[in-house]
């Protein structure tokens, strides 16, 4: 595969600007490139961050075609029709899976080794699709999947319990929505998993966590009910998957993928623990889930299976 540090973003709507803004600030790419069938928008949104490069330092950012997307060693693909207020994110398969196809067959023509991190709503759906469209292997194909529900759920635990949320470990798996788990026997503060013992002087009550759980779920519906969409914090977590990508991290990450097999699942992609290196997802790290997590997620593939029901990939 490519390895370059230049980052391909198709779509240069909020969520695509945002991704672009994180990664510039943090200079993670020596380039950037942006794709948008609006080619003026696009020129503009490069033109903007490049006159920030005497605050932040050389990282070049320019609009582009898909032809010059041919040295990004990762291409976010943020494209597609934006979720509306009141409207569920299965809801827009149907108006976005069409834009893929266009997609996926010139990324194939065009960077055919490149990671692609799929950020469009709804992601895991989407992901298979491209999974099912691309001719790339399936581990170079990724959705952001629950790492905004993650991130907000450590939040909101590290709110709850006083403490800093990086010293929370907990996990949102299965569909990036209505369906999505919550993984309380895997979750621990500072090591210590609160369902067994007070943390910095807090109890474990199963109806507060079952109200916050609900908060993290409701999180994007209030926020566009609020704003209109949502853009900052998913741009923060592209940037940082990105990064992951770039760097060869291995880290971690609920990043949505074909479970093959994990909990009885397969032949749909949701959000498990997995590895994510250079060459995208390189292995899976699924925790020990109690039965009823394990059914829940199960549930969370049917839900995204019976969304897939006469989808032509």
């Amino acid at each position: 595969m490519a390895t370059t540090n230049s980052v391909g973003i198709i779509g240069t709507g909020h969520v695509g600007v945002a991704a672009a803004y994180a990664l510039f600030q943090h200079q993670s790419a020596e380039e950037l490139v942006l794709v948008d069938r609006d080619r003026q928008r696009a020129e503009g949104e490069a033109m903007d961050l490049m006159h920030a490069q005497p605050l932040i330092g050389r990282v070049t950012v320019r609009a582009g075609d898909y032809a010059d997307l041919e040295r990004c060693s990762v291409i976010v693909v943020s494209a597609g029709v934006s979720q509306q207020p009141g409207e569920s994110r299965l809801a827009l398969l149907n108006r976005n899976a069409a834009v893929f196809r266009d997609i996926v067959a010139e990324l194939d023509r065009h960077a055919p080794e490149a990671v692609l991190v799929i950020a469009t709503n709804p992601v895991d759906v989407l992901t298979y699709v491209t999974q099912r469209l691309s001719d790339r292997p399936a581990q170079r194909i990724l959705g952001t999947g629950t790492m905004l529900d993650t991130s907000r759920f450590r939040a909101a635990l590290g709110d709850y319990y006083g403490i800093n949320p990086r010293s929370v470990h907990a996990y949102i798996l299965g569909e990036h929505g209505d369906s999505e788990v919550p993984i309380w026997s895997a979750t621990t503060i500072g090591g210590v998993h609160p369902q067994r013992a007070p943390i910095n002087g807090r109890a474990f009550d199963p109806a507060a966590m079952a109200q916050l759980f609900e908060q993290v779920r409701n999180a994007a519906a209030e926020l566009i009910a609020r704003k209109g969409y949502t853009d900052t914090a998913i741009g923060l977590v592209i940037a940082y998957l990105v990064r992951v990508i770039l760097e060869d991290q291995k880290s971690v990450l609920p990043v949505s993928v074909d479970p093959e097999g994990e909990c009885g699942i397969a032949d749909v992609c949701l959000s498990l623990p997995c590895v994510v290196g250079r060459h995208g997802v390189e292995a899976r790290v699924t925790p020990e889930l109690e039965a009823q997590e394990c059914a829940q997620l199960q549930a969370s593939a049917q839900v995204l299976r019976d969304s897939l029901a006469g989808l032509e990939v």
